[in-house]
This record gives structure tokens, sequence and C-alpha cells, in this order.
């Protein structure tokens, strides 16, 4: 992170502090400390773990709290989200991890292709204790919001194509088993021996280590909006994007409606920009694509203006941070929100933000590559 957003991010966040109880952020809630025993309890259990990562954050979505736990743990790191992450960058962690000697895939949940390949896998690594287990517990782990559910989700899809039991089980009820209680369930995806994939609830650590980790977890989901603030999390988000220099590459969409693109699309469209996340997705119709093309086309091109036209430097902090104030009303003159709406910040951050979680602004990944020899974690 260059030294223009690290003080823009300590001057915009002042004395926050994302541990539990820490500034003005309370983020940890009890059933979270509960979910973290009862994970600890059932690791203990497993034979293989599944930590499921965002590819957008390879680093930054571990959960550094069980680290200790899962290093001694069979385990595959699923980089969840690779549609949303820059291919280039993401091949790079995946060879980084696998120089440090630890499985890795990158996997798109909601792709049942990409989630047997994953199960493959795991079945391989659990050959060599096949022969001394006849039933083996497969456990899923990661922190919220990195597609956890959309992978046990797909899992359950396939275990029913092969086990036509389960068509009709929410959960296929697992044990008993030596030191496993039956109310754990989970879903058999292999017979002879047995391999169960057990869920478990999305959980943070007690303290994130620094406020660019806990931004990054805000931006891509995993923290809630309201817990750091949306206008907090886009400005971080363009002051990332600028440093990078991410807005010029956009300069060859500026003819984009002339080379296919529709006219101006109805000013009285009705489409929700909420209808593209995960938990809402309605069809859409060519005139809801149109509206969407055309708007992400307005804001990649605001950005780029702004950021071509500036004379500043992105990596002094009052040089940005003016230019993200100039990009800040050059977003809402493009996303048409009313000058005198006394929220209007809040609703171009929410959207803005909307875009980019949803992949409409292109590909990303935030953390780094190390590179000095480190831990996966």
């Amino acid at each position: 992170m260059g030294e223009g957003v690290k003080k823009i991010v300590k001057k915009g966040l002042g004395e926050m502090k994302f541990n539990l109880g820490g500034g003005a952020i309370n983020w940890f809630p009890g059933h979270m400390a509960a979910a973290t025993r009862a994970i600890r309890d059932r690791l203990k259990l497993s034979d293989l773990v599944i930590e499921v990562r965002d590819a957008r954050i390879p680093i930054s979505s571990a959960n550094a709290d069980l680290q200790p736990m899962l290093a001694g743990k069979r385990r595959v790191i699923a980089l969840n989200k690779k549609d949303l992450a820059n291919t280039n960058i993401l091949h790079k962690w995946l060879h980084y991890f696998d120089s440090h000697k630890q499985d890795c895939l990158s996997i798109n949940a909601h792709n049942k292709g990409s989630v047997k390949k994953l199960l493959d896998l795991v079945e391989f690594k659990l050959k060599e204790v096949i022969s001394r287990e006849p039933t083996l517990l497969v456990m899923v782990v990661g922190v919220p919001n990195v597609g956890k559910s959309a992978l046990i989700n797909s899992i359950h899809r396939i275990a029913s194509s092969r086990f036509h039991a389960q068509e009709k089980l929410k959960r296929a009820t697992v044990g008993p088993l030596p030191g496993v209680t039956q109310d754990i369930a989970g879903y058999k995806i292999a017979h002879k021996p047995s391999i169960y994939v057990l869920d478990s609830p999305g959980v943070l650590v007690p303290s994130i280590p620094d406020i660019e980790t806990g931004l990054k977890l805000a931006l891509t989901g995993s923290v809630k909006d309201s817990v750091v603030g949306e206008e907090r999390i886009a400005q971080y988000l363009l002051a990332v994007l600028n440093t990078r220099g991410t807005p010029l590459r956009w300069k060859h969409l500026d003819n984009r409606r002339m080379e296919g693109l529709p006219n101006e699309s109805d000013d009285k469209h009705e489409y929700n920009l909420k209808d593209l996340l995960p938990k809402r997705k309605p069809p859409l119709n060519s005139s809801d694509v149109n509206y969407i093309e055309d708007l992400v086309t307005k804001v990649q091109r605001a950005l780029f203006e702004t950021h071509s036209e500036f004379n500043g430097s992105v990596e002094d902090e009052t040089d940005l941070e003016i230019l993200i104030e100039q990009q800040f009303e050059a977003l809402q003159k493009a996303l048409k929100i009313a000058h005198k709406a006394s929220e209007a910040r809040i609703m171009v951050s929410k959207k803005f933000l909307t875009l980019f979680r949803t992949g409409k602004l292109g590909p990303f990944i935030f953390d780094d590559v190390p590179e000095t020899p480190n831990s996966v974690s």
C-alpha cells in the first residue's frame, strides 16, 4: 500500500481499531466467540480441512486465529471467487502456495465443475488414511462472506446426485462415531470409505492485525459495511485504484458506446443495482444489461477523466485526498444522484461498492504476493 494511501487510511479512520471492544468498532459479537470454540472442537475430529478464502485477498481472508491449529491438519486452501480476481496475479498466488507445500485451488463455488475438482483433490488427499479409517470427516471453514455457504450448497447438490438418499434430506447425519455426537451433520461425498463434509459457522478472528487488513475484509464484504461505513470503504477503494493507476487503463472504454453500446439509457430506468448481489438474482432482460453496461462505462470514464486530468501526486496525502474528492463529485454525476440529496455521499459509495463487488469494474487482487519466504497465513 502506497504512502499516500496509508496516510489517508490513518486520517480517515482516526483511532479506530479492529479488535474486540477496540475504538468505535465492536465487530466480534458473542455468537462468533461461541462459533470459534465449536470450530476448534470439530477440527480435532476432522481428517481434512477445506479452508475457504477470498481469491481477491488470499492472506487477509485467512482466519489467523485458527492457523496454528490448521497448520497441523491435512488442508486444502480454496481461493473462492476466482471470477472476481485478476487471473495473472492469481497464478502467482497459486505458485506461492505450491512453493510452501500447501495444496491450493482457485475455485468458483457456484460452478459445479470447479467444485468437483476440489472434491477430487480432497478424496486424493485422504487416500493415505482410507485404509485405516472406515469413515472420514472433512470440515469447511472460512471467515464470513468468502463463499463458504455457496460451496456447501454446491457440495450438497453434487452429493445428492451421487447418493440419491440425500435428496430427501437437507443433511445426512454422520455417526455415531467415536467422540462424535450425532447432532453433527454433513453431506456424504464418497463411499468405501464414507467421506462426509461438515459445515461450520463463518467466524472472524478476535482481532485484525492492522487497519489495512480490516479495510480489505470490509471491501470484500467480510465485515459489515455498517461497522466501518460505506464512505470510508469507498474512499479506500478509490485510494488503492488511484495509486495503482487503474483508472488510466480504462482509457479505451471512452469510445465504448460508439463501438456497439446502445444510445443513452432511459433516465427513468427502474433497475436496482442491489439486484446484482448474490442474494437477489432476477433474470436480466436486455434493457437491464444495457443499463448496467452503460452505467459501468460512465463510472469508469468519470474515474479515468478525473485521474488523467489531475496534476498532483497520488503518493502525496493531500493531493490524493483532493483527487478522491473530485472523483466522488464525478461519480455522483455519473450515477445521477441528486446534488441536494442529504445522503448523496453514502448513496454514491453504496452504488460504487456494488459495482466493484459484483465484478463490473473488473477483476482485482488486493494482497501482494510476498517476495520473501513467509507463512501461508
